[in-house]
């Protein structure tokens, strides 16, 4: 018996076969391309307003000058959702008051932000919670400061 049989040469060829697949060069591995990165901003009622998540942009919502991206919710808080009142907005009274009614909204956007200082202990607890839900739940994107404060941007 001769090594050069034709069941030694298949085998050797099914051996070589598997050895190249084994070894042979593999196409780079791509990684899926993430969400652009946030920078932390400061807003102000009137720079704020512009994300209500109308067209393709994001939704920011502020609850006690903290600014949250609420994107990711856009179905609740966007064009359409039950809080879309909240969009691009100060959330702050309308949570803590539980109404989600266009009255609990500042009117005057280049005036003051609400201080809620005439807010019941209740509306203080509500407030708390759901700025904690938020915390654990939506990116902090900026602050939210009133139109002529030191740390508002320059237009």
């Amino acid at each position: 018996m001769s090594i050069a049989s034709p069941i030694n040469l298949i085998l050797l060829s099914l051996f070589a076969v598997v050895i190249y697949l084994q070894f042979r060069p593999k196409a780079p591995v791509s990684l899926p391309k993430g969400p652009a990165p946030v920078v932390y901003r400061t807003f102000v009622p009137t720079t704020l307003l512009e994300f209500n998540g109308e067209g393709e942009r994001g939704v920011y919502l502020a609850v006690r000058g903290r600014v949250f991206d609420v994107t990711p919710g856009k179905n609740f808080y966007g064009p359409g959702g039950p809080y879309e009142n909240f969009a691009g907005r100060d959330a702050s009274r309308g949570l803590a008051f539980q109404s989600f009614d266009k009255e609990m909204l500042t009117e005057d956007l280049h005036g003051p932000l609400d201080d809620l200082k005439d807010l019941e202990p209740e509306q203080v607890e509500n407030l708390q919670s759901w700025e904690e839900r938020f915390l654990e739940k939506y990116l902090v994107v900026g602050k939210l400061v009133a139109e002529g404060d030191p740390e508002a941007p320059k237009s």
